[in-house]
């Protein structure tokens, strides 16, 4: 069997050679609740052909984002990606997602990780990035683990408008390390107090921006009050694109900067591979997770590129180490690379009017409906909206009906039920007016 070479016997001397008396030993830190206690139902094994047409039938299931009109968002955006860049990416100069360990022959790909760097400090104001990361929650992560090794504290304060997923990454690796967490509920209203959780205990605080409800704030108050207390401010951005339309983090006082970098460049893609960004202020350069690439001159003279920075375990001590990420999700940071620079500035800018012009109109066109209350005053591309019957229901009735109507924020907090009637709806460049009738039509029929 091509797929399963191993013998019965190879396994068990595998098992025999690690001390191991079974498979099950390799799963003991595994824990309990994250275990399946019964085989997946699934058939035999059958040949390729055979599994080809069985998952062949099971994808046609789906309901593909382009087929229909598309309005979830929550942390990933259906935009429209260039044909270019998908062509360039496909070179095979540039087909990797490994880092340049040979910087000799790896120009090509240094320069665009360089050129990279340079446009994530400009979109989120900051001095300087890194070449990238896995994707927007699990640099987050990182965040969190650079502030407790800048202030030498361990706790840190979330908002409770961070995505859910944001949240995991960070109670998992707080967990292991053995860092507090202090987390506030999720609140709607945008009345939410994070200031008067900070204390001279606290590492950082992290907020969304805009946050999980669409909601788009001022950050500065929350800067001030975190500094005052010695401690740092992140900021988590789900929606590039934002950055073409709103105040930069960097402006408004934040001292690291995460986002995900899906929207520019990477399709959706069934959840990834996507492309984390992280951005901070210069003095702070030396905790920054990751890889640098930076310009230099050669023996002659010439423009070159290096990594300047590689502070990960596979290039320095493991106890050194500021990060053990593994790749930087090159292919993903070059497709970004690509489409931001066929955009340029002015394109970018235009992009993100589209988007929050879309997002205008529908929160225009819905909030007119029997049965449906716009809960977010202030937004870019994405809102919330609470509904007379159950979210959760009510996204499965339009989905029947033709349109994918958005997130029932009950499906990323469960056992809320503050939050079960809201749904969170997001709206980009590809959606037309048409798009905009049917869902407000389709939603009309469902709340009657």
């Amino acid at each position: 069997m091509r797929y399963l070479p191993l013998t019965p016997d190879d396994r068990q001397q595998m098992l025999g050679v690690i001390g191991a008396k079974s498979i099950d030993d390799l799963f003991v830190d595994v824990p309990e609740s994250a275990r399946i206690e019964n085989a997946f139902d699934l058939p035999p094994h059958q040949g390729e052909l055979e599994v080809e047409r069985a998952l062949s039938a099971m994808a046609s299931k789906n309901t593909a984002a382009g087929s229909v009109p598309f309005f979830v968002g929550a942390g990933a955006y259906k935009h429209h990606v260039p044909a270019t860049v998908d062509h360039l990416i496909q070179r095979s100069e540039f087909l990797t997602s490994y880092t340049p360990y040979q910087p000799e022959i790896s120009q090509g790909t240094l320069q665009y990780l360089f050129e990279f760097q340079t446009q994530v400090a400009l979109l989120t104001g900051m001095d300087v990035a890194n070449a990238s990361m896995y994707d927007g929650s699990t640099a987050c992560g990182e965040a969190v683990q650079m502030a407790h090794r800048v202030t030498r504290r361990n706790k840190a304060v979330l908002s409770g408008n961070l995505p859910p997923h944001y949240r995991a990454v960070i109670d998992t690796t707080s967990n292991f390390a053995g860092d507090a967490v202090v987390a506030l509920d999720a609140d709607v209203s945008g009345g939410e107090d994070i200031a008067s959780r900070i204390d001279g205990d606290t590492s950082c605080v992290v907020v969304q921006y805009p946050d999980f409800f669409g909601r788009v704030a001022d950050l500065s108050a929350i800067a001030s009050a975190a500094h005052a207390e010695g401690a740092l401010l992140i900021v988590a951005i789900p929606e590039i694109i934002s950055m073409g339309a709103l105040r930069t983090p960097g402006d408004m006082g934040a001292d690291i900067v995460v986002a995900e970098g899906q929207s520019i460049g990477n399709a959706l893609n069934y959840g990834g591979p996507y492309v984390g960004l992280f951005a901070t202020r210069q003095k702070y350069v030396r905790q920054m997770p990751g890889r640098l690439a930076g310009e230099t001159v050669d023996a002659d003279g010439k423009r070159g590129y290096v990594l300047t920075l590689s502070t990960r375990e596979q290039h320095i001590r493991r106890e050194k180490a500021t990060s053990n990420i593994c790749t930087n999700s090159g292919l993903c940071c070059l497709a970004f690379t690509i489409h931001l620079a066929l955009l340029g500035e002015q394109g970018f800018t235009r992009l993100a009017a589209l988007n929050h012009e879309s997002a205008c109109k529908l929160a225009g066109a819905l909030e007119k409906l029997p049965g449906v209350e716009l809960l977010t005053p202030a937004f870019f591309n994405e809102f919330t909206i609470r509904t007379s019957k159950p979210a959760a229901a009510v996204i499965e009735a339009l989905a029947d009906k033709g349109v994918l109507g958005g997130v029932p924020a009950s499906r990323l907090m469960p056992g809320n039920d503050a939050v079960s009637d809201l749904i969170v709806v997001a709206a980009t460049e590809v959606n037309t007016d048409q798009d905009r009738a049917a869902y407000a039509a389709a939603l009309t029929e469902v709340l009657s």
